[in-house]
């Protein structure tokens, strides 16, 4: 009895959050958006992050061959440092071209996220473990997400909705393993070659994170549907395992 009281709870809750889901989506993928996305503070007189970013680009791409190096190390300090990614990318794509600029960004996000994922870990994750240490059902979600984590970190990192920055350092306070999460990298790499050609359309790096930036409407629209498969798949997948995490506690 308490059993099917849990499964139809979760039939209520999983009819929500898809709905929730798809509204998200819906919003960040079908309404006309900029891919340069970071520009929304370009006319701020604060700190800004994108003209900073920008003139490293500049330099970067004035230093030769030492420049996919500093562009690496670049891209990982962005990273761990919640920089926008967004204009590295695009700038990837005017100063190495497709091939080579998706190399780089690959790599440079992959290290950067793996860096921020160990920072969540270990200055944060023993703080959380002693949080959940008495909250069983909570401790059995993240052991389950802890145990299909290659998965979940793939379809998050096909999904563009969710947050590149914040997600690293949130697998770090969860079971995934850093085996699990480094491999699960790969799914950045259809949207990284996408990024990285939009980007060398500009063929200026001035024009990077401007309204004047060209844009592609099929790699737009190819960017966009992948990300809403990826994040309704991610949303069934993780409510799904949640709830046999919680009807084994249960048992």
């Amino acid at each position: 009895m308490k059993n099917q009281s849990i499964g139809n709870l979760f039939n209520s809750r999983n009819v929500r959050l898809i709905s929730l889901t798809f509204l998200m989506v819906a919003i960040a993928y079908f309404i006309p958006t900029d891919f340069a996305w970071a520009q929304a503070s370009a006319n701020s007189n604060s700190f800004n992050p994108q003209t900073i970013l920008r003139d490293a680009l500049q330099w970067i791409n004035s230093i030769g061959t030492w420049g996919a190096i500093a562009f690496i190390l670049l891209y990982i300090i962005a990273t761990v440092a919640f920089l926008p990614g967004s204009i590295l990318t695009l700038g990837a794509g005017v100063v190495f071209g497709v091939g080579w600029g998706s190399v780089y960004v690959f790599i440079g996000a992959t290290l950067g996220a793996t860096a921020a994922f160990l920072v969540g870990r270990y200055l944060a994750r023993g703080w959380v473990a002693r949080k959940i240490a008495d909250n069983k059902k909570f401790a059995a979600i993240d052991k389950a997400v802890g145990r299909e984590g290659l998965k979940i970190v793939l379809l998050t990192r096909l999904s563009p909705i969710f947050p590149f920055n914040l997600l690293n350092y949130a697998f770090g306070i969860t079971g995934v393993t850093l085996k699990d999460y480094f491999i699960g990298s790969v799914g950045m790499i259809p949207g990284t070659i996408m990024y990285v050609y939009i980007g060398s359309l500009a063929g200026n790096l001035a024009m990077i994170g401007t309204d004047s930036q060209p844009t592609n409407p099929t790699a737009q629209w190819t960017i966009r549907i992948i990300g809403f498969l990826a994040t309704v798949a991610v949303t069934i997948y993780v409510t799904r395992i949640a709830r046999k995490a919680l009807e084994e506690e249960v048992l």
